[in-house]
């Protein structure tokens, strides 16, 4: 999905097949001159939680309402900070460790909005967005709970 509503491009994808860091910076930069900073952040599948080893993960949304809801948080990003271009890609199905699991790009003229962004997209994606995520370990199979960290982390960006 590329939004046409903004002069900011925002692509997000849902997907079960593995994304190139370096292509979708290559993708979201090309032919740019007006991007002076580009901010990645990937999450990568544990191999442990709490010293249990995990074997596998396994990440479920809810197709079309997922979509919808990144796409309202990417345009929450590009009302508070200058961006050119926002990317966010997260995987579904199951992933082993080491495996990529989501990828956000902010792209700006300067940095500090870039990291800025990428950070409140990251921490909305943690917190709120609607993905559910069963973890595989020696102990079993389990639901991810929310973690009052991340939670905390999402609420300085509440607006007052």
């Amino acid at each position: 999905m590329t939004s046409a509503v903004t002069t900011c491009p925002v692509t997000i994808r849902i997907q079960e097949d593995d994304f190139d860091i370096g292509r979708e910076i290559a993708i979201l930069t090309k032919s740019r001159s007006d991007i002076g900073a580009v901010v990645s952040f990937s999450g990568i599948c544990r191999a442990d939680e709490d010293s249990a080893k995990i074997a596998a993960l396994t990440l479920e949304h809810y197709p079309g309402m997922a979509e919808e809801e990144i796409k309202r948080h990417a345009d929450e990003a590009i009302s508070r900070w200058p961006l050119n271009g926002v990317t966010v890609i997260h995987r579904v199905g199951r992933l082993m460790p080491g495996q990529n699991i989501v990828l956000v790009l902010t792209a700006s003229q300067h940095r500090q909005a870039a990291f800025q962004a990428a950070e409140f997209l990251m921490d909305y994606l943690k917190t709120s967005a609607p993905f559910w995520k069963k973890e595989e370990s020696e102990a079993g199979a389990g639901w991810v709970e929310a973690q009052a960290r991340d939670d905390e982390a999402a609420a300085r960006w509440t607006r007052s």
